[in-house]
Formats: C-alpha cells, structure tokens, sequence
C-alpha cells in the first residue's frame, strides 16, 4: 500500500535501479554484471560514508534477485516482488539494524531461520552497521556467512569497514562507495528541485551542495530545509570568517566568529571539525586540484585563500586544531581551548617556532610576488657598451671595489677605494643629475626605503647612500653586511633609479674607517718560577697521617662511644 503521509526528498527520490545510482558506476556495474551472469556471491560488504547508497543499492540487489522479470541485470520495478521491497513488506527481504541487534541472540534467531524457505528465489539478509555486532555475535555469525543455504544472500552495510572483524571481510566480497562528485550531485539537485517545484537560485545550490559534503542523502536534507525555510540557509559554521581572520592576522575578529557560531548552536569539537575539513580543502588546491569536491568558482576561492594563507601555515593551523581537539577531553571549558588555540595562531608574538619563522617569510615573499618595484632601464657602463645588470660588480673580497665610469667623455682619475666618504670625487657630475642624486640620497627614506617591502626593506636600513662619481654607493660597515646587500642588489638597484628617475649605477661598499674585528686576547698564563724553594721545617709541621684504625680514631672523637656487634 502506497504511503499517503509526506516523504522526506532523499526517501521520495531513492533510486530504484542500477542505472540510477549517482557516482557509483563501479559498484553497479558489477552487480548487474554478476546477475546477468548468474554469478551472485552469497556475501557482500558495501563499506563508504553515509548517504552514498549503500543501504539502497543492497535494496535493489534484493528486488532483481527475486524479480519476476528482470531486463539486462535490472529490476522490472512493476510485479509484486518488486513493488513488496519498495514498500518494505517483503518476506524475501530482512533488514536487520546491528545497532540495535548486535547481541549473539539476535545473530542465533537470524541463524535459525536463514534455511527456511520463502516465496521467491532467495532470502536476502541486509545488516546495516555490521561493525556495531559485539564479538560473541560477530563469531557465531561466521559459520553461517561462509556456507549459506543457496538461497540466501548476506549484505552486510557499514560506515567503518576498519572495525568489522577480518574474519568477516574475509568471507564477502568487499565494495567501496565513495562521496558523490559535485558535478554528479548539482546535476542530481537541480533535477529533484525541478520536479519538486522548490525554487532554487545559484546561492542557495552553491549552500546545498556545501552541506551536503558529497553525500546524496545529507545534499537533498539540505536541500528540503531550503525549500522549508524559503531559501534562506545559511552556514551554521562560517569557515570563511574564520579562514579570512587567521590570514589578517586578527585576534578579535577569530573570537567573534567564535562567539556567532557557538550562539547559533555549534559546539567547540564541531567547529574545529568543520574548520579542518575546509583547511583541508585548501590544502588539496594546491597539492591535488582535482580532490576538491567543489563547484568550479568555490574551488577558485579555496585556492585563493590557500594562495594567501600558505601550505606551510595551513599545515601548522591544521596540527595546532587537531591538538586542540585532544586537549579539549580534559578541558571544563572547551570553549576556552579553542579560542587560545585562534589567538595562538594569528598572535605572531605567541609563536616563535621554527614553523613560525618559515611562515613568515613565506608571507614576505608572497607580499613582494603581489606588489613587484617598478622597473627601471638597466645602466650601460660607457667603457665596455653593455649594461650592468642592477650596478653589481663581481669583485674578490680582497681586491680594491672598483668605481663605475663617469658619464662624462674626459677621462676621470679612479679615487682610491680606501678614501673615506667625506673625499670629493675627482671630476663632479654634472649638475642636473649630481642635484636628483643628492636630492634622492637627501629623501631616502621616503623615496627609496618606502616602496621596499620586507627583507628588502631591512636591508635598505642597513647602508647609508653617498653620491660618487655620477653613481650612489652604498656603504655598509663589514664584509657581512655587503654580502647582504649584494643579495638583494638588483631590487635596490631598481628601486634608486625608479626614485631618481633616471639611469645611475649602484654599487656597494664596506666603509674604510670601519671598527676591524680583532681575535680575542688570550688570558697570560701564570708561570710558576722552577727556582721556588721549599722550607723543610714548614713541611715537618704539615698533619701526616696516623696508623691509628679508623675504629681508634672514633673513639678519640668520640670518648662516650662505644661499639656494638651487629648480630648476623
């Protein structure tokens, strides 16, 4: 008898053949497979997350293995057999919950009617949550799974195949569901929701097939409650705000997502749980773009957000929650470890890890990809005719620096490498550029040092500009700070002549009248003269030792004292 009250989408629109099981063309492929060749093993195990079809497709397995007229592996979905499994009433088919039925009893009545006969081909048992049996039941289960009367068929349906015993698995045959793709589940929305009648527009798809996380069952529950609610549905957990605040760096916007979730219902495990699962996703844009169960503009965002956050950091974020989530089972206030654990993360002060420094300058190196300097063209040294790739000049640490050619046609006497800064140069430059140098060395906090950004910027700290010979030099004070420099020459480089506006060399210099380092002095040993003579009657005064025992010397000590046995 067909039912007359209202029916959830996911039980009105359970498929009812192989051919309309969504994303799991493998499993139906081998069991049509097997019933057109009469090959029917007498025990599967259909393992795989919730809402996948484990339970429906062990359904429909039962209604062709007593069909009255199956067509090429399928069910015909009209005779009484068929219809009697559709409306549960049929006595070829037993479901059995192992939530419910785990005790070795229930498994010793299963055991004690599976010979009995019934009115079509087979008997089909279907245990759902087979792990949940307890072991006596599991092992008196055994015989019977491996030898069945040839009539009956075993579908054992599980969400954690890990936890069904060996000696079971051993004794199916073992098929794997998995999560639905996205494109097979939006395709499966829109359908349902047109034929439902439930306006749907491309955010409320986009929130459905968020929630519904790759199950069948949990996207059409989404799915009615946007139907109930009008089309406002919204994310009990936004990952987003939380994501957003930990790539800002920002404490008090990470505890107010905390605060709205917790008010809307979620607890602290949940959140964490949801958290990871998006961190996840965002780990997988960048190591294996086509894992991501997203829709095409969602999986933009995620590997946006993964651009901007980091693989180092989103690893150190995902291990920081999961060790929230251990500290959380002691905890009075779950609540609390949550938020020391966001402030943890986006507090740089808080963290100053090995992890935290790699973060950091990953971060740096991200801002520098993001706003690259201008360039500027490469100056030409007059000499040779070729330009000089950022003003650097390859030299030997001992050899004297040499000085770039004046842009004047005379010749110019080199100076001498040594001279101090405060040496007029030996021909000045011409007005026009001598005046933008020096106005630019005069300005080089506010027009060189704030268009650099990170490492860049502190090396440019380091030096002082001085204008020599049409050319800025940049002096430093030691060897290690101008191989420093020299590192980051051809952004600084850039940066001069993009503030000067025009062609100019730059090189670097280590500053003559700079403090040399010098080894540390040694302590002046204490030498013993050999010609100290020893005073024989000093010595004879010296105590020496007696050939009293140590017992006699005690009792000298001690005059009251006397020495027991010790009884053995």
């Amino acid at each position: 008898m067909p039912d007359t009250g209202y029916q959830a989408l996911y039980r009105r629109y359970r498929p009812q053949r192989f051919s309309e099981l969504r994303g799991q063309d493998h499993i139906a492929l081998a069991l049509r497979n097997a019933v057109k060749s009469d090959r029917v093993g007498h025990a599967y195990l259909f393992s795989g997350p919730r809402g996948t079809g484990k339970t429906t497709t062990a359904r429909i397995l039962a209604k062709v293995l007593n069909c009255e007229a199956p067509v090429d592996g399928e069910p015909c979905c009209s005779c009484g057999s068929c219809e009697a499994v559709v409306h549960g009433s049929s006595f070829d088919v037993i479901e059995l919950d192992a939530a419910s039925n785990r005790s070795i009893e229930d498994i010793r009545e299963i055991i004690s009617t599976a010979s009995l006969g019934s009115p079509g081909r087979h008997k089909v048992y279907i245990l759902d949550e087979v792990h949940q049996l307890t072991g006596p039941a599991a092992a008196a289960l055994l015989k019977t799974l491996e030898e069945p009367p040839s009539h009956v068929v075993f579908v054992l349906a599980t969400t954690d195949p890990e936890k069904v015993p060996e000696t079971i698995r051993s004794r199916t045959q073992h098929l794997q569901f998995h999560l639905l793709p996205v494109a097979d589940l939006e395709e499966h929305v829109r359908w349902v929701a047109q034929d439902a009648g439930i306006p749907l527009d491309e955010r409320g798809l986009e929130a459905v097939l968020r929630q519904g996380g790759g199950s069948a069952r949990d996207t059409l529950s989404a799915l009615e409650l946007l139907a109930a609610t009008g089309g406002q549905i919204d994310e009990i957990t936004p990952v987003d705000e939380f994501v957003e605040a930990l790539i800002e760096f920002d404490a008090g916007r990470a505890l107010a997502a905390v605060a709205h979730t917790v008010h809307r219902g979620r607890d602290p495990r949940t959140i964490i749980d949801d958290l990871v699962r998006h961190l996840r996703d965002c780990f997988l844009t960048q190591m294996a773009p086509e894992l991501v169960q997203a829709q095409e503009h969602r999986a933009a965002e995620l590997a946006d957000q993964a651009r901007r956050l980091g693989t180092a950091r989103i690893v150190k974020v995902m291990e920081t929650l999961g060790q929230a989530l251990l500290d959380m089972r002691g905890a009075p206030d779950q609540r609390v470890v949550l938020e020391v654990a966001l402030v943890r993360l986006v507090h740089r002060q808080l963290d100053t890890g090995l992890d935290a420094l790699l973060a950091r300058v990953e971060r740096l190196e991200r801002e520098i990809v993001d706003r690259p300097p201008a360039l500027a063209p490469a100056p030409v040294n007059p000499s040779t005719g070729r330009a000089v790739l950022g003003g650097r000049v390859s030299r030997d640490a001992s050899a004297p620096t040499p000085r770039p050619a004046a842009p004047s046609p005379a010749p110019v006497a080199a100076p001498s490498p040594l001279a101090p800064e405060s040496a007029p140069p030996t021909v000045p430059p011409a007005p026009s550029a001598g005046a933008s140098l020096d106005t630019l060395v005069a300005r080089w906090s506010d027009d060189v040092l704030a268009t650099l950004v990170g490492m860049r910027r502190a090396v440019a700290q380091m030096v002082k500009p001085v204008v020599r010979d049409g050319a800025v030099v940049l002096m430093v004070d030691n060897e290690h700070a101008a191989k420093r420099v020299n590192d980051y020459l051809d952004d600084l480089s850039a940066a001069v002549r993009a503030a000067a506006g025009s062609s100019c060399a730059v090189v670097v210099e280590v500053r003559s009248d700079a403090p040399t380092e010098t080894a540390p002095k040694r302590k002046k040993a204490v030498v013993v003269p050999d010609d100290d003579e020893i005073d024989i009657e000093e010595a004879k005064k010296l105590p020496t030792s007696t050939a009293k025992s140590t017992e006699e010397e005690l009792l000298e000590a001690f005059p009251a004292a006397k020495f027991v046995k010790k009884e053995q």
